[in-house]
């Protein structure tokens, strides 16, 4: 049997994304999400948080930490990592979840209060920019002229 270590979630940042360089100069963002789930408590249904702690390391992490900010809904796939160290004599561990792929998610209002595109369209421009595909939405031309030739 092969082991198998895949996450896929979709949340909201609960902070802004912190970019860094290691000591070699690899780039490497953190942010924090929370994933609601809904649960039953005797008759009445509960709202419950999960907060999980993600990091996206190289380009895609550059060029996307402006636009990770708190409250942004992304999705997130990736694996589990657990991170073990010694501090004050005392063994310690965090699991994180390295990702793989980041989605920015939500809606896109144009042009935003201050009269500057929206993230999403900088994203968009920025990606491109940096040799990114666009992930906005697409857009169909619809043909009606066929929709009674359906046999069914």
């Amino acid at each position: 049997m092969v082991d198998l270590n895949h996450v896929v979630l979709i949340g909201r940042l609960t902070r802004d994304a912190e970019l860094k360089y290691t000591a070699n100069g690899q780039a490497v963002c953190k942010f924090s999400i929370a994933v609601n789930r809904r649960r039953k408590n005797g008759d009445q249904w509960v709202d419950e948080a999960n907060f999980f702690d993600i990091v996206l390391w190289g380009r895609q992490g550059e060029a996307l930490n402006q636009y990770l900010v708190k409250g942004k809904l992304v999705g997130v796939d990736g694996e589990l990592r657990q991170d073990r160290w010694e501090q004050e004599g005392q063994n310690r561990s965090k699991v994180e979840i390295i990702a793989n792929n980041l989605q920015l998610l939500g809606a896109n209002p144009g042009i935003g209060s201050n009269g500057q595109p929206s993230y999403e369209q900088r994203n968009n421009t920025n990606a491109a920019a940096n040799g990114y595909q666009s992930s906005g939405p697409v857009r169909e031309s619809h043909n009606d002229s066929f929709a009674d030739d359906i046999p069914f």
